[in-house]
């Protein structure tokens, strides 16, 4: 297996450390902006957003005049984390509590009254409800939005809405900021979306601004046992069955995703793979009757405890998520089996790794994923999660699926290393006359030509970037990239600025400058290590690459592929011809050539080939990738000036 991303921590204790009224690091910098009316608290797994949110709700309903709480998570099970909680013994000034009459995801309460129920509380003494986004969503159709005046409205997990007029759930936090006086404090461990739809509209987010974020190595550098984590992936031929045998470490904790029944990956029926993935751990010897956990025994004589959340017969389902909320102890399961569930909200504190089979299309679901296995816990200091995605061959009818497939997997990897890993602070390199001789931080590059920020940008860099790369990478640009073959500047100084002036176009075109700057800088050399000769002279190591950094500049760093590491780790684990087959499918999906693009290759690259190649010009049937793209931008150019003589 190949790790995309091996991260250390420091095992501070500064994120699990409460202080005197009860509270982590988190949730002192959540309930320090609780008087705001619009909150967004971006915080990874187990870092503590529901009881962020509990306090917050509290201090409204005493101190800021807000008569009741509603609180909105995307299915029941999470619901559990809003249930009755003791915070006065910890030294905040009241406890959580929910009336029973009010808490819609407990068992008992039939569909059909949930919107009822929504409506009543409005009009009742209670002050705490909790339902589902689809309780949440339905009885605000029914009523007047007035009515939520004076409420506090918590939703979790807030990546579920979106922009999109089509999204049921970002349309009623739309109408209810514009139509009442209503309180709102929205959490997600994951402020992005597969679909690349943002989560809100500029307009409406600039309410919540500035956002709260606390990031995952805030996070996990501040637990005090789990000091490490990796995030890889594995190839497969055939099926992933053959594969299991060689990527499951039975001696860890371990959470296995097995693929969507209309995946590719998915070679028979689900509960056929769950009894296959059984027999590659070993033998069924028993089975806990009452909450269905299989005993299996490996083949070197242990007898492990195998849950299945795939199968889906109510009764044993239900037994054994009951069984699974309980856990309190290491004892209680080995492995866990599961297909759409134990993702969202899903606590499993001595998980060690998750398995994921075939390719998830949405990095929030590999970001909600990852967080099952990151819970801090005693005797556990290594976190895993594995990507096992299918090695796609010539042979296959979808060479093009296949590939966009693999891509995703890769693409997903390395957006999350941007996630989980602190990020490098660039600053302006001082000229001769400069008096600027603040120290700088461990973590801080100087880059020679580097633009000073307007706080309209500075806000976007420490708040959006990983929501823009997050563009970036679900954008054809990564395809292109990792084709091997495409011009750095190209990237750089044309796709990637296109698509900020397509998500932040109110900037400035001076504005829209800084921000590529720090896009490609954070991309770039994200993962860089900081090298010293033994001379003393230090260099920044750039995947394959050795950069001065002395001579660091932004004309410099424009110049590699911001993406040169994800190719170099294919060119590593792929043979000479599958990675043929990637270029050759993403040089059939290459995009016409762009105006910016053409410029690029005809300034800078055609005098470089013709010095080379005695004065001759390239031709489209040039079997070198390059020398092709050079020939199409001067036919390119040529078609311009024909038309503009017209």
């Amino acid at each position: 297996m190949e790790n995309l991303v091996q991260i250390q921590y420091g095992q501070t204790g500064a994120s699990s450390n409460t202080d005197a009224l009860g509270m982590r690091e988190m949730q002192r910098i959540v309930y320090q902006a609780r008087n705001r009316q619009y909150l967004l608290v971006k915080a990874p797994p187990a870092s503590g957003k529901s009881r962020a949110l509990m306090f917050v709700a509290l201090d409204k309903l005493k101190h800021q005049g807000i008569k009741r709480v509603i609180v909105a998570v995307p299915e029941k099970t999470i619901a559990r984390s809003f249930n009755d909680t003791e915070l006065k013994p910890y030294g905040f000034f009241a406890d959580w509590k929910v009336s029973e009459e009010y808490n819609l995801c407990a068992p008992g309460f039939k569909e059909s009254g949930l919107r009822q129920k929504f409506i009543d509380f409005l009009t009742s003494n209670a002050t705490v409800l909790v339902c589902t986004h689809s309780t949440f969503r339905n009885a605000l159709k029914a009523l007047e939005i007035s009515l939520l005046n004076d409420t506090f409205i918590g939703i979790d997990e807030f990546h579920h809405t979106s922009a999109d007029e089509m999204n049921n759930l970002g349309t009623a936090i739309r109408t209810i900021m514009a139509g009442s006086n209503a309180h709102i404090m929205a959490m997600t461990g994951s402020y992005f979306r597969g679909d690349a739809v943002p989560v809100m509209r500029p307009e409406d987010e600039a309410k919540f601004q500035p956002t709260i974020t606390y990031n995952y190595y805030q996070q996990l550098n501040g637990y005090k046992h789990l000091k490490s984590l990796g995030i890889g992936y594995q190839f497969y031929h055939g099926k992933y069955i053959t594969a299991i045998p060689l990527t499951l470490d039975t001696s860890k904790k371990t959470l296995i995703h097995i693929p969507n029944v209309n995946s590719r990956s998915s070679y028979t029926r689900k509960y056929d793979q769950v009894a296959d993935i059984i027999s590659c751990i070993g033998t069924i010897v028993g089975e806990d009757v009452e909450h269905y956990i299989k005993m299996v025994k490996t083949p070197d004589g242990r007898i492990l405890k195998v849950g299945d959340l795939v199968e889906d017969e109510p009764r044993q389902r239900d037994a054994l998520q009951a069984y699974l909320n309980r856990m309190d102890s290491a004892d209680a399961l080995d492995i866990l089996i599961a297909l759409g569930t134990a993702k969202e909200g899903f606590d499993w504190q001595w998980c060690e790794c998750c398995l994921t089979i075939g390719i998830r299309a949405s990095l929030t679901e590999v970001v909600q994923i990852i967080g099952r296995c990151t819970r801090d816990c005693e005797g556990k200091t290594h976190a895993q999660f594995t990507n096992l995605i299918p090695c796609p061959t010539a042979a296959e009818d979808d060479v093009k699926t296949a590939v966009n497939d693999m891509l995703k997997a890769i693409t997903a990897s390395l957006l999350m290393e941007q996630v989980m890993q602190p990020e490098w602070n660039f600053r302006t390199a001082p000229e001769k006359d400069d008096e600027d001789d603040r120290e700088d931080g461990d973590k801080t590059i100087r880059v020679k030509g580097l633009k000073k920020t307007t706080d309209r940008v500075q806000a976007i860099i420490d708040n959006d970037l990983t929501e823009l790369k997050a563009t970036l990478y679900s954008s054809d640009i990564i395809k292109q990239a990792l084709a091997g073959n495409q011009i750095a500047e190209v990237i750089t100084q044309s796709l990637i600025p296109k698509i900020i002036e397509e998500r932040y176009p109110d900037l400035t075109p001076d504005e829209q400058e800084q921000l590529r700057q720090r896009v490609v800088l954070s991309t770039t050399l994200q993962g860089a290590e900081v090298v010293t000769r033994d001379d003393g002279s230090k260099f920044l190591r750039v995947a394959s690459q050795f950069i001065d950094l002395d001579k660091l500049s932004i004309n410099l760093i424009d110049s590699i592929n911001p993406f040169q590491r994800a190719y170099e780790i294919l060119s590593k684990s792929l043979t000479p011809d599958v990675l043929r087959t990637i270029q050759d499918t993403i040089d059939a999906q290459r995009e016409d050539m762009t105006k910016e693009e053409a410029i690029i290759l005809y300034k800078k690259y055609l005098p470089k080939y013709r010095e080379e190649h005695d004065g001759a010009l390239p031709t489209v049937h040039d079997p070198d990738p390059t020398a092709k793209r050079i020939a199409i931008a001067i036919a390119f150019l040529r078609k311009l000036k024909q038309q503009s003589l017209s």
